[in-house]
């Protein structure tokens, strides 16, 4: 926005990169332009200031619909002024001479006829419309009507305002028969989610089932396998021992042959041996009796003597020394 200095006789202007200002003396447009500075006396003129720049304007309509129901439109409408000599002549943008207390109503003049365009256009294209018509699938059908309300509206196009953009955001009833509409809906959609919530605890359940399913089955598989097991285990057991019987068949067969054929060698042993001890006594025997009976006394008293336990001390008397000699003595002359 431009500003104002004042001194004395005389004012200075500066104005502002998007302030389009008109200076009127007379009736008659003296300077007009954006972004102006001069000087002028005071009394002698008046300056109107005119923003150039796009201003979004939002708002509230309520229209009924064809069975006398209210039907809230949230509008947004962005618009510029284009010829800023014919907005300052229609719409109040003065700013000198102005009362300090005051401002210029020209943007809020523009925002009412703006509401204005907009709440005739919704009321004749919503009016021939019923509430459920115009709050399910409507919306872009009255955008466009009103876009082109908006775009054949005169007055805008002679006051010098551009219309940018036109949105129609929403259409929606009042508060109790939206509350209303929702409840069936509402209705569904807890319908909806309790199933889904049934669903849920179904597919649950049977997930657990499956679950438990699968571990009594990995349980039955695990004690078929176990079986399998110890019945292996038996048969190896069994073989084992069948395989060790045989084993031990085999060495007590080849212990005994050992033990008959060890038998049979000590009894041809002991036949052999025995045969000659006999004909070894037989011939001592013979030997002996052809030797004389001196000879068998002789090898009795040796074989008496290697059996008698030994003497520490032997006393010999007279009589047994003469019977000795005699006994000897005899022995003799019987030899001759």
């Amino acid at each position: 926005m431009g500003t104002l200095h004042n001194h004395p006789f005389f004012i200075r202007y500066q104005g502002g990169a998007g302030d389009h200002v008109v200076q009127i003396s007379a009736g008659r447009t003296i300077r007009s332009g954006v972004g102006q500075s001069f000087w002028l006396r005071k009394g002698r003129c008046a300056l109107a200031e005119v923003p150039t720049a796009n201003r979004a304007h939002s708002f509230l309509v309520q229209v009924a619909s064809s069975d006398q129901q209210n039907v809230n439109a949230q509008v947004a409408v962005t618009y510029c002024i284009e010829n800023a000599e014919a907005a300052a002549a229609h719409y109040d943008f003065g700013l000198y001479p102005r009362e300090a207390k005051k401002d210029a109503q020209g943007l809020w003049q523009i925002d009412e006829t703006v509401t204005r365009i907009a709440h005739s256009a919704l009321a004749s294209t919503i009016g021939a419309m019923a509430l459920s018509e115009a709050i399910s699938g409507a919306l872009e059908r009255v955008s466009g009507l009103l876009t082109q309300a908006f775009a054949a509206n005169e007055q805008l196009q002679a006051t010098g305002v551009g219309i940018v953009d036109v949105r129609l955001l929403s259409l929606r009833p009042d508060e109790g028969v939206e509350s209303s509409l929702r409840a069936p809906l509402l209705e569904q959609l807890r319908a909806e989610a309790d199933r889904a919530l049934y669903e849920r605890r179904a597919l649950a359940v049977e997930r657990e089932s499956q679950i438990s399913e699968n571990e009594m089955q990995s349980k039955l598989d695990l004690a078929r396998k176990r079986a399998d097991l110890v019945d292996q285990e038996g048969h190896n057991a069994r073989r084992e021992a069948e395989e060790k019987a045989a084993a031990d068949a085999i060495a007590v067969e080849a212990e005994s042959r050992r033990i008959v054929e060890k038998a049979k060698a000590y009894e041809t042993d002991w036949n052999t041996a025995g045969r000659a001890r006999t004909a070894n006594d037989a011939a001592y025997i013979q030997a002996v009796a052809e030797a004389g009976p001196e000879v068998a006394r002789a090898l009795a008293l040796k074989e008496l003597a290697g059996h008698m336990p030994s003497f520490g001390n032997i006393t010999i008397t007279a009589d047994v020394l003469s019977d000795l000699v005699s006994a000897f003595t005899g022995s003799a002359k019987a030899g001759k």
